[in-house]
C-alpha cells in the first residue's frame, strides 16, 4: 500500500466525512490501485506461465476499471477536477508539439587531414 497519511485520523468517530475528506480517502484508494496495477503486471511479465500470466493481467486490467471509477467519481465530487486535468495535458501536449518541431541536429562532417 502507498504510505500515505490515513485520512481518518482525527475524525470523530461516527462523523460522516466531508467531500473533502471522502476526496482525500478515494485519491488514497486510487494510488493503491495505482500500485496494484504495477504489481500485478510486473508479476504478469516476470513469469512464463501463461496460464498465471493471463490471469494476473486480467487482475491488472480489473484494477485499472477501479482506478477509472475512483477518478469519476473524484471529478463529480470535485467540480474544478477536471479543469486541473485538463491544465496538465495542455502542458504534456504542448511539449509533445516542440518536440516534435525541432529539427533533427545534423552531425558535423568528419574533418578532413
Amino acid at each position: 500500500m502507498p504510505d500515505f497519511m490515513d485520512p481518518f485520523v482525527g475524525v470523530v468517530p461516527g462523523k460522516k466525512l466531508t467531500n473533502r475528506e471522502l476526496a482525500r480517502a478515494l485519491r488514497l484508494s486510487l494510488a493503491a490501485e495505482q500500485e496494484a496495477i504495477h504489481l500485478y503486471e510486473a508479476l504478469a511479465d516476470a513469469t512464463t506461465n501463461k496460464l498465471a500470466k493471463a490471469v494476473l493481467q486480467d487482475i491488472a486490467d480489473e484494477e485499472k476499471e477501479h482506478a477509472g471509477e475512483f477518478q469519476r467519481l473524484l471529478k463529480i465530487l470535485l467540480p474544478d477536477e477536471q479543469k486541473w486535468l485538463d491544465n496538465g495535458a495542455e502542458e504534456v501536449d504542448e511539449m509533445a508539439a516542440k518536440l516534435k518541431k525541432k529539427p533533427a541536429k545534423k552531425k558535423a562532417a568528419p574533418k578532413k587531414k
